[in-house]
């Protein structure tokens, strides 16, 4: 192993920081590779009729034939992530990829090891080790399951990892093998033992097993490794820390996940006091699967609170929130429909299907949404919805001349008074909002604005009429947002402001009123607007960047309203 691109020794744990081999401070900001090596059934249109990676592989023997079907994953497991994946996330700028990996793909029931698949793993290294990408190691499938569901390849639907010793000693013998294989790895930035352990009522059936077997894990690690740190996640999609009472090494990370959540500080209190109180950094280890406003301002929430973030996932099929999409094959409605119960495909055109699916997995065959990535990183171009400005309070994140009425569910912490739009408009036209279309209340079952805002937009849809938010701000009030940019050059900023304000509004750039010639550097901007008289309602500011030579009238350039 050879070659390393930006790597200054081993990351670990300084306080409450993560710091290179320098002692330099290092957020983590990266995206998982779902899918490779622990397939699951909605990233291939399946849905639960097909969840784990046993039903998937179940649906391809049954419709190509066994040997058909061995040739088919070997293909897969060599194609779905290649070089072209790694130097694309590097120049985006994520600096680490989550590594999501299956025991059973790895380890055969009698303990031996397989080289091939290993040796996949250790191309996927030094690939990451060539484009300065850090790999976080996970286990997201222990042998017998750590959390009973189709996410771990549970060969039963229990967590039988946690009733086991079997299962326990193979768990601990591939962490050895791990450790063994990376431990001279400084592009490996940590061992995360288990992904997701003991959700729902399972955490609190056996809460003392999972410290047992995290401590154990620890010990035979530093065994063989002393240096690397050691990533442990909380019970219940690891957003459960009760059994985080004290650090059981020196040299570890403590880790959450947050799904469809309200993006605010409010929903990550508890982490940051958990931190403040073990003295330990922490990383938010998986979130995404919403749309774009979401991600810009789930990021910008970690970015904040100097939390590390790992972005889920970069590619998968048909879906249109990820950067990668792969290409659905022609026939592949004949197979999603095989799945739920319909006619079964002839042979010939299954094999078709698969053959056209595996085709399509290079990343320059997938369809690349600038958009996601974009707004993830909150980079121009992108939207940025009123209500996700900055999450650091009053006097940095925005000011207000009085205290606002926040919206019950959201930033209830901020004194910021926000509202839903069609409200708003409503009052301003005297014509009633009107009510939800039946299809948009299909995306999240038993959420309606009464019952606080809708974050559940798992398909990348944008948010119905109902759902959108604005900001209403007086005279005086100011929010501020984070932009970045690739190249030197302007920006040109549009508000959009509704009826029911009158007022105007100011857009500042890193302090300074925004002009049609200001030339700004690469980098990050602070994009600051105020509301010059009011009251003016916003909804959202459009951000593009403009070349140093683009002609731009001020009015447009300072986004006046």
């Amino acid at each position: 192993m050879n070659g390393t691109v930006g790597m200054t020794g081993f990351l670990r744990r300084q306080g409450q920081q993560i710091v290179d081999g320098t002692g330099a401070p290092i957020l983590l900001r990266g995206v998982g590779i779902g899918n490779w090596w622990l397939p699951e059934g909605y990233m291939w249109r399946f849905g639960d009729a097909a969840a784990s990676p046993r039903a998937i592989e179940k649906v391809i023997s049954d419709l190509i034939g066994p040997d058909d079907a061995v040739r088919f994953w070997r293909r897969y497991r060599d194609e779905y992530v290649s070089e072209a994946d790694i130097a694309r996330m590097a120049a985006e700028g994520w600096n680490s990829v989550r590594l999501p990996l299956n025991a059973r793909y790895l380890m055969a029931d009698d303990g031996t090891f397989d080289e091939a698949a290993f040796g996949l793993v250790d191309r996927f290294m030094d690939w990451c080790r060539r484009h300065g990408v850090y790999v976080v190691v996970d286990l997201h499938g222990a042998p017998g399951g750590q959390t009973g569901t189709n996410i771990d390849d549970s060969p039963n639907n229990y967590p039988e990892l946690f009733v086991s010793t079997d299962h326990q000693d193979a768990t601990v013998r591939l962490w050895r093998e791990l450790a063994r294989r990376y431990r001279d790895e400084p592009i490996v930035a940590g061992y995360d033992l288990l992904n997701e352990p003991l959700p729902r009522d399972f955490q609190y059936k056996y809460p003392r097993e999972l410290v047992a077997l995290y401590k154990r894990l620890i010990a035979e690690i530093r065994e063989i490794d002393p240096d690397h740190m050691i990533i442990l996640e909380g019970s219940n999609w690891a957003r459960n820390w009760s059994i985080f009472d004290e650090l059981w090494d020196d040299n570890v990370l403590l880790q959450f996940h947050k799904y469809w959540n309200s993006p605010d500080r409010d929903q990550i209190q508890e982490y940051l006091d958990k931190r403040a109180e073990l003295d330990v950094p922490i990383y938010m280890g998986e979130g995404g699967e919403n749309n774009n406003g979401w991600y810009q301002a789930s990021s910008q929430l970690y970015e904040d609170h100097d939390i590390s973030w790992n972005f889920w996932t970069w590619k998968k099929l048909s879906k249109r929130n990820s950067p990668a999409t792969i290409r659905e094959p022609a026939d592949w409605q004949k197979i999603v429909d095989y799945v739920h119960g319909g006619e079964r495909p002839d042979r010939e055109t299954a094999r078709r299907a698969f053959d056209e699916f595996l085709d399509n997995l290079a990343l320059d065959r997938c369809d690349y949404r600038t958009d996601v990535v974009n707004a993830v990183m909150r980079r121009a171009p992108l939207r940025l919805e009123g209500e996700y400005f900055g999450h650091l309070g009053e006097g940095v994140s925005y000011g207000v001349t009085s205290p606002g009425t926040p919206l019950a569910g959201f930033r209830e912490s901020d004194r910021v008074t926000v509202r839903y739009r069609a409200e708003v408009v409503a009052e301003a036209t005297g014509v009633p909002a009107a009510p939800a279309a039946p299809e948009a209340a299909t995306f999240v079952p038993g959420a309606t604005p009464a019952e606080g805002p809708n974050f559940r937009h798992n398909l990348g849809q944008p948010r119905a009429d109902d759902e959108v938010m604005v900001v209403c701000l007086a005279a005086g009030d100011w929010l501020a947002y984070e932009v970045n940019t690739t190249a030197p050059g302007g920006l040109r900023i549009r508000p959009e402001t509704l009826p029911g304000g009158i007022g105007g509004l100011l857009v500042e750039v890193d302090g300074t009123v925004l002009t049609g010639d200001r030339v700004l550097p690469a980098g990050r901007h602070t994009v600051t607007v105020r509301a010059v008289d009011g009251p003016v309602v916003l909804d959202h500011l459009d951000v593009e960047p403009t070349p140093p030579t683009s002609p731009m009238s001020s009015a447009a350039a300072a986004g006046t309203a």
